[in-house]
């Protein structure tokens, strides 16, 4: 597959290094240093000049291209690329966008820009944020096959009833796949030995019951539902669908934003939030507000230093949970290696959800495992599938190693995969699988 990516910041070189290889990548950026530095580190072609431009598209090779992917900082820059490359080819366009209108715009008329498909930053990092929110225990969750279906990330703490456990102790769930074991920044495929350590992520999939139930298994005192008082700080266009997304399940949060127009516009739009104006570092506020005595504080400033002062100061006053939004890739690890409890990575939501388009084997969703090391995949099986036909222990031995089949749907009924199980035309499948052979996995399936 042809792939033009339109930016090469954070976004764009992310989808490039996941592309680079299994596809034919060009990139085009108008800087000249950063496309200097892109020709040495991928084996993509990266052409220097504007993606709004027709004749910067030929030069790219747009007339063979199977996908336009654009994914600069800027909104009018991304449809206005997606436009121009539709009227002159027939590749499938994506747009990245930080503003919600246009996305209202484009769903109400189906191609409008000629974009095939919208990512809408601000929204899918709240909507990540809020699914955190709704499972505390949780570093990651994300819903698959329309939500019958979670694949969480826990952190396994010392004091954790699992700890030092096997997975085969641990596994007390009737609908629950252990996927794998993250540790040392190595992805381990647990067995029934496999000891789960202090330290440990552990990834699951399997049907919302069970993986909160397991959410109560590894930290009781951060249950489901334990999450009743929770502060946004920064009144962003995050912050704003954080909050909202919070008044449509029924939470109360408080938000605190220091600019006074915007806190009064946020009080009209927010109903079932309480908007205070301040300064979210002023210590002396936070202490008459009992901002410590929250269940968990969500960050959502406009820088990544105010977010993580932020957040620090939050947990020194006794805020149970704390989750920063990073602008900064590279910095989520560094940030929760020093107090923040959940990184997301508004960068890393948008290549996630990008990803899906790019995979042979058309993957209906998603999910990036630590840092990239690891997918989890939604793939509907055709006839053709490795998996139809036969009991799971024999269809995977054909499949690449590191391959767990985490959960299966079938005419809206979730199916628990056990080697003895069928699949069979048309089931959905979630499974997860080095990223290293994600495409052939997602081919074979």
């Amino acid at each position: 597959m042809r792939v033009i990516i339109i930016g090469a910041g954070q976004v764009g070189e992310s989808i490039a290094d996941d592309l680079d290889g299994g596809h034919e990548v060009v990139v085009v950026e108008r800087n000249s240093d950063r496309v200097e530095e892109l020709t040495y580190s991928l084996d993509v072609l990266a052409v220097e000049g504007d993606g709004t431009s027709l004749s910067t598209l030929e030069d790219a090779g747009v007339d063979r291209a199977d996908m336009v992917i654009a994914s600069t900082d800027d909104d009018e820059t991304n449809i206005v690329a997606c436009s121009t490359a539709k009227a002159v080819s027939d590749a499938f366009t994506i747009a990245r966008i930080k503003n919600t209108e246009y996305l209202r715009t484009w769903e109400r008329s189906e191609k409008a820009f000629g974009i095939d498909f919208m990512v809408c930053t601000n929204l899918l990092t709240a909507e990540a944020i809020v699914r955190v929110v709704g499972l505390p225990a949780a570093r990651d969750v994300d819903p698959f096959a329309g939500g019958q279906v979670q694949m969480a990330e826990f952190e396994i703490a010392a004091e954790s009833p699992v700890a030092d456990q096997t997975v085969r102790e641990a596994d007390r769930f009737d609908s629950l796949t252990f996927a794998a074991v993250l540790r040392d920044g190595e992805v381990e495929i647990p067995r029934g030995e496999t000891v789960i350590r202090p330290g440990d992520r552990v990834v699951v999939i399997g049907s919302p019951n069970s993986v909160q139930e397991f959410a109560r298994t590894v930290a009781p005192e951060e249950s489901p539902g334990t999450a009743e008082e929770v502060v946004v700080v920064g009144g962003s266009e995050i912050g704003y669908h954080v909050a909202r997304l919070l008044e449509e399940r029924d939470f109360h949060p408080r938000l605190i934003e220091q600019d006074h127009d915007r806190a009064r516009e946020l009080a009209e739009e927010l109903p079932g939030t309480v908007v205070m104006e301040s300064d979210a570092t002023d210590i002396a506020f936070l202490e008459r507000e009992h901002v410590g005595e929250a269940d968990l504080l969500v960050s959502a400033l406009d820088s990544d230093e105010k977010n993580l002062l932020v957040s620090l100061l939050a947990s020194r006053l006794g805020v149970e949970r704390t989750v920063a939004v990073i602008d900064t890739t590279a910095y989520v690890e560094l940030f929760e290696a020093v107090g923040v409890n959940v990184g997301i990575s508004p960068r890393e939501v948008v290549a996630e959800e990008i990803t899906r388009f790019t995979h042979a084997g058309g993957a209906e969703n998603v999910a990036l495992i630590e840092n990239d090391r690891a997918e989890v995949l939604e793939i509907e099986v055709d006839d053709e599938s490795a998996l139809v036909g036969h009991p799971i222990r024999e269809s995977v031995a054909s499949l690449p190693q590191g391959v767990v089949i985490g959960a299966i749907t079938r005419d809206r009924d979730l199916i628990t995969p056990r080697g003895d199980t069928v699949v069979e035309v048309g089931d959905h499948v979630v499974v997860f699988a080095d990223t290293a052979v994600a495409d052939e996995v997602a081919s074979a399936l």
